[in-house]
């Protein structure tokens, strides 16, 4: 019998999820890469249902990885590795506004804040390595050392790479514990996992938990793979909760999700994956509606560009938005960019196996307005309106144009469980079908890199400039 999938708490490739409570509100980030605006700011008030509210980092600052969001002494830090070196952004609330990045100078990833029982702040990071900072938490106190050996898994075990990674310390009962992620973060289903070990004080002796590993696809057949990077938080009532990030099993190509598990703590003072995550799936199907910021997962969206200010859901790679595209006036204005320029089409997060997209575009000059799915600038693949009529084209090759001379189009993609094909009306009435069907099961990690996901873009290329009318992102029901 088939397992049951329950939902993410956040879909689409939202990875390495770290996340702080503040009295009744929680707020997370995660890794967000080369998108801009990064470091994006989710908020919840239930662990369930979550809202943008904000973005640490407005402009490029380097690729992003695995942040820890920090509460300490009234302040928010988010630590996190870029550009080959360690950086910290600092705000008076978690929601923003965020102080501009301060390099540590130090390497490493996945760094993970904790205060000592010195009372003196130390940063952990991958493969076990560990420094001081200074009182302030801005700058490094002392020199990197090596203070953890993580547990080993059975060495038949079928994973990606040992890669310890993802250190974060809850201080719980006089103990600090150490979750890593061990196993590579893609490669085969069963690569990934979470494990803990404790210790009296963040810089050892550790002990591992004879629960590891925490959580870990253990077969193919799991609806969830390569389950990993977890962060602990509690809830007001006494609960505890581990957050992590796993793949739909069978589609690498949504990225990796954001995930919710109870744990529970034993009586010997370890924690353990308490099940019962089916009960939490009546509420996951409990989402917000209509408001821009929030990520809706099983409902439809739309976005008619009414306002000034882009919603958070639109990202660039490398570039913030604002440096090709324009809303206001229920338009979205993008200025066109040639093709070899290799510029970011303006990128919405698929979060479903089964979505369409829709938009209505016109072009002025000679131009050519996208509506793609991309995975990098050598990974994409949509449909395109310029002033000789429509024409489907890929990263590698481009195909016939369907003749109209109105500069206007309605352009529309299905992408139904890694089946896409591609629809397009001149009146906003009557649909065509293209003759071109393509299979997107491979764009993803395993076989392009990056750690991406396959997202819808908009893009204008040429020269000239592009209209955008009337974006809608629809969930096709089962």
């Amino acid at each position: 019998m088939e397992k049951k999938r329950y939902a993410p708490i956040i879909a689409g490739n939202y990875a390495d999820p770290s996340v702080i409570r503040v009295g009744e509100d929680y707020y997370m980030t995660h890794s967000s890469y080369k998108l801009t605006p990064g470091l994006v700011i989710w908020h919840s008030r239930d662990l369930l249902n979550w809202s943008r509210v904000g973005a640490a980092l407005p402009h490029y600052e380097g690729d992003v990885w695995a942040p820890d969001f920090v509460a300490h002494n009234g302040m928010y830090y988010i630590y996190y590795p870029a550009g080959r070196t360690n950086w910290v952004v600092t705000a008076s609330s978690p929601a923003g506004p965020w102080s501009k990045p301060i390099n540590l100078g130090i390497k490493g990833i996945d760094p993970g804040h904790t205060v000592g029982p010195d009372g003196k702040r130390y940063l952990h990071m991958s493969g076990g390595d560990f420094v001081e900072l200074t009182a302030d938490g801005l700058a490094v106190a002392g020199e990197v050392r090596h203070v953890y050996n993580g547990w080993r898994y059975p060495d038949d075990w079928v994973v990606e790479a040992y890669s310890l990674e993802g250190p974060k310390i809850t201080v719980h009962d006089g103990y600090y514990y150490l979750t890593v992620a061990v196993g590579g973060t893609a490669g085969p289903p069963t690569s990934h996992m979470a494990v803990s070990s404790r210790s009296r004080t963040p810089w050892g002796p550790w002990e591992h938990s004879p629960y590891n590993p925490i959580i870990h696809t253990e077969s193919r057949d799991e609806p969830w793979w390569s389950k990993g990077h977890a962060s602990l938080i509690d809830s007001p009532d006494g609960q505890w909760w581990m957050v992590y990030h796993a793949y739909a099993g069978g589609f690498h190509s949504l990225g990796r999700q954001t995930l919710l598990e109870p744990i529970e703590w034993t009586s010997d003072g370890w924690f353990r994956a308490a099940g019962g995550r089916e009960s939490l799936d009546q509420h996951d199907r409990q989402r917000y509606e209509g408001e821009t910021n929030v990520v809706q997962q099983g409902v439809s969206f739309r976005d008619t560009f009414a306002g000034s200010e882009l919603g958070l859901h639109w990202q660039c790679e490398g570039v913030e938005p604002s440096a090709r595209f324009r809303s206001g006036n229920h338009e979205l204005v993008a200025e066109a960019a040639s093709e070899e320029a290799k510029a970011s089409p303006l990128l919405y997060m698929a979060r479903h196996e089964r979505y369409s997209a829709e938009v209505e575009i016109i072009v002025e000059g000679p131009a050519e307005g996208r509506l793609l799915l991309y995975y990098n600038d050598a990974a994409y693949l949509g449909m395109g309106v310029n002033e000789r009529g429509v024409r489907h084209f890929r990263s590698f090759k481009g195909y016939g144009t369907m003749p109209n001379d109105q500069r206007r189009a309605f352009l529309r993609l299905v992408n139904d469980k890694h089946i896409v094909s591609f629809f397009y009306s001149f009146d906003g009435l009557k649909w065509h079908r293209y003759d071109k069907v393509v299979d997107v099961s491979g764009f993803h990690h395993n076989t392009f890199g990056g750690f991406q996901s396959l997202r819808i873009g908009l893009d204008a290329i040429g020269k000239g400039r592009v209209i955008f009318r009337n974006f809608s992102y629809n969930v096709i029901k089962s």
